[in-house]
């Protein structure tokens, strides 16, 4: 009886530690700063996310409404800014929200879900592109047309040669 009522107890708390969880990661999208502020260590958080899928799917919400008041007050922040003539949110806008003003290169492209067969002079070439880059080992590769030299091939030659 007592031990029931101590699970109870403790069960009780834990869903009053989960819904402030809750409450603090809406206001402050940072786990570490959420459990902090509650008392919880993110060991349990985290243990409280495997081991119950409605407080995961729960806290992912959270963590996104949080991060959306967290983007929402940094845009009135640099709102502010710009009314206050301060050049670099200005700059930072225009370059963000004006074509005219990015760095950026957008380039558009068709694709086909066909692949092409490349010839073996093709291939070569992305071999040695990608060796020079060194993206890939400098070990010779086996084309598809190549066969390997296998073990059994050496011994035939040592056979050949008794």
């Amino acid at each position: 009886m007592i031990k029931e009522l101590q699970k109870d107890s403790v069960e009780s708390r834990q869903s009053q530690q989960k819904e402030l969880l809750i409450g603090q990661l809406k206001k402050a999208p940072i786990v570490q700063i959420a459990c902090e502020k509650i008392g919880v260590g993110r060991a349990t958080y985290y243990r409280w996310r495997k081991q119950s899928k409605e407080f995961r799917k729960a806290s992912d919400q959270a963590l996104i409404e949080g991060k959306q008041l967290i983007n929402d007050m940094a845009e009135s922040q640099l709102l502010s800014a710009i009314r206050d003539k301060n050049m670099t949110s200005i700059i930072f806008w225009l370059k963000n929200n004006k074509a005219n003003y990015s760095n950026r290169i957008e380039i558009t492209t068709k694709q086909s879900h066909e692949q092409e067969k490349l010839n073996p002079k093709q291939e070569q070439v992305i071999k040695e592109a990608l060796r020079l880059a060194a993206l890939i080992s400098n070990e010779p590769s086996i084309s598809h047309n190549e066969k390997p030299k296998n073990e059994d091939s050496n011994n035939d030659d040592k056979n050949s040669k008794s």
